[in-house]
């Protein structure tokens, strides 16, 4: 259902500041913390002495401590000690690779001689002073797909989000989709409208006029296995939309991470950065609460889709020429997996 030889998010690292972090990830269990070398590490989720859950323990020197009996384990998953018990028998538990970057933990749940910290996607503006962010974690009850589906199709904005970002003229604007490797690119621009609600409050933020005409463009780009980042903004109609210079615009990249953890739930990490008036958090802080809400709106409806898909699976969904972007990025993931398995079955 998903693929595994990937890098996916699995928290951030004030989730392993002071105790262990326990998350499902594509179906396994998990514990993060940080091993004596201030590392983050990863291991299945399970003590090897009566299979409690590690991460209901706690870390003391680096290592996890089971919180049924005390036992202690390395980094790498080696039992380290137990009070008046002999554990260096113990076979070890599964470890998996982990990276921090970008302010989140990145794990690989599949054969870890694969795990490349190179493949992780560039992500420049998390680094650069230029930039502002803010985020927050959603857990949804929705196979990881649908939620792909949702992002890389905003005509859905004019219904479910009315009232913030949504508008007629969304759906009156065919998008265009075009795939570009593993990356599925979906366009949409749309010219001389009015800004809705939360456009009208980012171009407030960077000191522009609200009540004058714009050009707006949406641009998703879905990345294997789950990533996608939409380009969106407003710039007062007639400066030139999407390449408007920076006095004439607000912009931003909307931030999706999509990490499954069972067949039909999935933690979504989203986020948005921007590149104007980035040294004002409290603007940084407005927009974060302001999307919060709009994500909420999605789950809402996401997790509703995969009830009434869940209640009957003789039913198909349909498609049309707006879900081209999902479309195409399911194919993607198909063949991935395809090659999974292929592999695995080899070895």
């Amino acid at each position: 259902m998903y693929p595994i030889n990937t890098w996916y998010v699995a928290g951030t690292p004030a989730d392993i500041q002071d105790k262990p972090l326990g998350r499902q990830i594509c179906g396994q269990r998990m514990v993060f913390f940080r091993g004596a070398d201030g590392a983050p590490a990863a291991l299945e989720d399970f003590c090897p002495h009566r299979g409690a859950a590690l991460s209901l323990g706690f870390v003391r020197d680096g290592q996890v401590v089971c919180g049924y009996h005390g036992l202690a384990v390395h980094s790498d998953g080696r039992c380290a000690h137990m009070p008046m018990q002999r554990v260096g028998g113990f076979p070890a538990i599964r470890s998996f690779p982990v990276v921090e970057r970008y302010g989140f933990l990145w794990v690989w749940p599949g054969d870890p001689a694969k795990a490349d910290a190179g493949l992780i996607p560039n992500f420049e503006w998390f680094d650069s002073p230029d930039w502002a962010y803010g985020g927050g974690l959603y857990h949804i009850q929705c196979d990881y797909r649908l939620m792909i589906d949702n992002l890389m199709d905003l005509t859905h904005e004019t219904y479910v989000h009315a009232t913030s970002i949504g508008q007629p003229e969304i759906e009156e604007s065919l998008p265009t989709t075009k795939v570009e490797g593993e990356q599925v690119v979906t366009s949409r621009f749309m010219e001389n409208i009015m800004a809705p609600p939360f456009w009208r409050a980012a171009l407030r933020g960077n000191g522009l006029a609200d009540d004058v005409p714009v050009d707006r463009w949406q641009i998703c780009r879905f990345t294997p296995p789950s990533h996608v980042m939409i380009e969106v903004g407003v710039a007062h109609a007639g400066k030139g939309g999407y390449n408007a210079a920076p006095e004439h615009k607000a912009s931003s990249i909307v931030v999706d991470f999509i990490t499954p953890e069972t067949e039909t739930s999935i933690w979504y990490f989203w986020g948005m950065a921007r590149n104007f008036n980035v040294k004002d958090a409290a603007l940084t802080e407005t927009i974060r609460e302001g999307q919060g809400k709009i994500f909420a709106e999605d789950l809402e409806m996401l997790e509703s889709q995969q009830r009434n898909l869940l209640a009957n699976p003789e039913r198909r969904i349909l498609s049309l020429n707006i879900d081209a972007g999902g479309v195409q990025s399911r194919r993607i993931l198909d063949r991935i997996m395809k090659e999974e398995q292929g592999a695995h079955a080899v070895a």
